[in-house]
């Protein structure tokens, strides 16, 4: 019941795809709502026209291409990931996954082969958060985790509106996005983002479930001063800020090392100080603070910790600090079936691999709140994402390609 996929054919697709945005150090900026974001939704719609699939856009910008099955009464079986970067973004983080459902469509429209269920490509609008935060909002709007106006009113970090941007560069369309709650199934292919598949020779990843995270704005407040002023006395900002973030570094290195190398992690983003002028002591700095652990307690008791850490320097540095949770996911496990197909497709394939979780958000992630999903990872040199340097091989792009598209078919069923 499988296909054989062309690795060339995807390969040069993916290199297609990079020249838009494509950045002089070989990376891709393709931000959300941006011109290269619609000229990429673009060339994405015409590569589908060519094999007849069906396209639709919701509300919120979310494309689906669809190609029919023999058994329309059959919920359709959903492929996807999303074309959006960061600024210095790769260019296979999200890319492959859209990209290799697209070959998997290709290699059946070839082949003349039919399936049972349909089949879709899903281009969701805005997982990388760049731009627009938080991430993944397509997806998230479309289970129903945000509602539309909270999304097509967000406000990007240059000034624009999502709904204003998504109208302009054409890429508004008219279909409910909680219809995506009807698909039957979702397979998502990605890479790793991190180095453990290179560091132990594998080539594919099931992925089997998601690990939980919250995401917190902190506002530190005390008093601006000259830079000239003697050091005793300072209500100062910027440095307290400082020793949270690396109080709250400290904490999930000390839980990693007593665990025996656990899954906590801790990331700052981003710093804004106040007034931001040289010569002046911060009397404001705002900073952003993620953390992650494998699942819901152990996260909740890293959140109560770094929290009391974080109010005790406050105290001893005389500022006052405003914790404000920002966004959160609990640990979300995948669907054991269709875990089971992406496992039984890498074996069936000889395919080197390992069940590993992701502690990173994906659109699978808010997907599997509503529906059977699964994802697939593939190896990317020195774990690099989410960076201009980011590569893999066009057998690991092939090989995950390969995987998803005897995981869908399983799914679906051959007519």
């Amino acid at each position: 019941m499988s296909i054989t996929i062309d690795s060339a054919r995807l390969w040069d697709s993916l290199m297609a795809m990079a020249a838009i945005g494509a950045t002089p150090a070989g990376g891709c900026n393709r931000q959300a709502l941006t011109d290269e974001d619609g000229q990429g939704r673009r060339q994405l719609a015409l590569w589908g026209a060519e094999l007849g699939l069906q396209l639709s856009v919701d509300r919120l910008g979310n494309m689906m291409l669809t190609r029919a099955g023999t058994d329309a009464s059959l919920p359709v079986v959903a492929m996807g990931s999303h074309l959006d970067t960061q600024p210095t973004g790769g260019r296979f983080d999200g890319v492959l996954g859209v990209l290799a459902g697209l070959e998997v469509m290709r290699a059946l429209h070839g082949a003349g082969i039919a399936t049972r269920a349909p089949l879709a490509l899903v281009n969701w609008t805005n997982e990388e958060g760049a731009r627009f935060a938080p991430p993944m909002m397509g997806s998230g709007a479309a289970m129903g985790l945000f509602t539309e106006a909270e999304i097509l009113g967000r406000t990007a970090i240059d000034g624009a509106r999502f709904g204003d941007e998504l109208a302009r560069i054409g890429w508004q369309g008219s279909a409910d996005p909680s219809a995506m709650q009807r698909l039957g199934a979702y397979f998502e292919l990605h890479i790793e983002q991190g180095p453990v598949l290179e560091r132990e020779n594998l080539t594919i990843g099931v992925v089997t479930g998601s690990a939980a995270q919250q995401w917190y704005d902190i506002e530190v407040t005390g008093a601006e001063a000259h830079a000239g002023a003697p050091m005793q006395g300072r209500r100062d900002t910027l440095m307290a800020a400082a020793a949270m973030m690396n109080a709250a570094e400290a904490i999930v290195l000390e839980r990693n090392a007593a665990s025996g190398g656990g899954e906590a992690r801790c990331s700052v983003g981003r710093i804004l100080p106040s007034p931001g002028s040289r010569n002046v002591v911060p009397g404001k700095t705002w900073f952003s603070l993620d953390l992650r652990e494998e699942d819901a307690p152990p996260l909740a008791a890293l959140c109560g910790a770094v929290a009391a850490r974080l109010a005790a320097i406050a105290a001893e540095r005389d500022v006052d600090l405003r914790i404000t949770p920002f966004w959160d996911f609990p640990r979300t496990p995948f669907d054991t079936a269709l875990v089971g197909h992406v496992r039984e497709a890498a074996t069936a394939r000889g395919f080197a691999h390992r069940d590993m979780a992701t502690a990173i958000g994906h659109d699978a992630v808010y997907v599997a709140r509503k529906l059977p999903t699964a994802m697939i990872f593939v190896p990317c040199h020195g774990g690099i994402s989410h960076n201009e340097a980011e590569s893999i091989t066009q057998e690991w792009a092939a090989a995950g390609c390969q995987v998803l598209a005897d995981a869908a078919l399983a799914a679906a069923g051959r007519a």
